[in-house]
């Protein structure tokens, strides 16, 4: 059931297109996983702007990070043994990826070398992690989604201090997916892919966890919330994978706008760019496609960016 009337829809456009030369389509573990087994070129995840306004992005199956241009270049930045979905650059020039075979990893995307951040949650291993966000003070706030589901509410969002102290918060979520911290509330939103939900966990100076309810409550599809991303004025956008669609909604999830992808309806994430901080870059990982969209307000200053945008 909704209480809305439909936003309005715009459609987006196609910015940049991963070239051929690195498209070789083959069957991989990852995929028959999590593709049913077909033959993939890749997935695209985790974009995130650089101070050079140089879009980053990962390509999960493959174990690629790649760099884009302003005007749409791909580069190859590193490909290891891994599974890299999120990507966030850190104000100091860290890049951080969530890594679903090998916990949290750090980048140096002058040499490509990659190196662990962070393994295992006390010698446990995690089910497989997936997205993060910096807070203001440093912290590290990353979901643990791995194969949960309906079938499996056990996914996790952790809390990684800058002194290297790891907090559970969570450990009820049926697939925590995307996340991003409003730091005017003070709290986390968590897309929870399976359940068609976003969760808002409120967060407060004693460190406990408490009251933690949904935010918004998506219609269903092929898949569900992805990747989110925050604008200035406390709007929420979601990438609904399987829709094919990105959704504003209000500081109260008020439904304002849905973004329509050109390519396929696998929009799984995105993030905001631009000279002036209001384009959405968002990842079409079907079509290995970068999508672009203009915002009606500018995309909120994260804690990872070098930059405005």
């Amino acid at each position: 059931m909704s209480f809305f009337n439909a936003p309005p829809t715009v459609d987006a456009t196609v910015f940049t297109r991963m070239p051929d030369r690195f498209r070789k389509p083959r069957k991989t573990a990852w995929a028959n996983a999590n593709r049913s087994g077909r033959e993939i070129d890749s997935f695209l995840e985790g974009p995130s702007f650089d101070g050079q306004g140089r879009l980053y992005v990962t390509d999960i199956p493959y174990g690629r990070v790649f760099r884009i241009t302003p005007d749409g270049e791909w580069e190859l930045v590193t490909e290891y043994d891994g599974w890299p979905n999120g990507l966030k650059i850190h104000r100091d020039g860290r890049v951080v990826i969530t890594d679903y075979k090998r916990g949290l990893v750090q980048l140096d995307p002058a040499s490509g070398n990659v190196t662990p951040l962070l393994e295992n949650a006390g010698t446990e291993g995690f089910k497989g992690v997936n997205d993060l966000v910096f807070s203001p003070s440093g912290d590290i706030y990353f979901t643990d989604q791995g194969q949960t589901g309906l079938q499996d509410p056990s996914g996790r969002v952790y809390r990684l201090s800058p002194s290297g102290t790891l907090t559970c918060l969570v450990n009820t979520i049926p697939s925590p997916n995307g996340i991003v911290f409003d730091p005017m509330q003070n709290h986390l939103l968590v897309a929870v892919t399976r359940a068609q939900q976003i969760w808002r966990i409120p967060l407060n100076e004693s460190g406990l966890i408490g009251k933690v309810g949904v935010f918004a409550q998506l219609h269903g599809g092929l898949g569900g919330p992805d990747g989110l991303a925050l604008d200035d004025e406390g709007g929420l956008y979601v990438a609904h994978t399987g829709f094919g669609s990105v959704w504003r909604l209000s500081r109260v999830a008020e439904p304002l706008l849905r973004i329509r992808s050109c390519a396929g309806f696998s929009t799984t994430s995105l993030a905001f760019g631009g000279p002036e901080g209001t384009s959405l870059f968002i990842t079409e990982s079907e079509t290995g496609s970068i999508l672009r969209a203009e915002a009606p307000t500018r995309g909120l200053r994260m804690f990872s960016h070098l930059d405005p945008a």
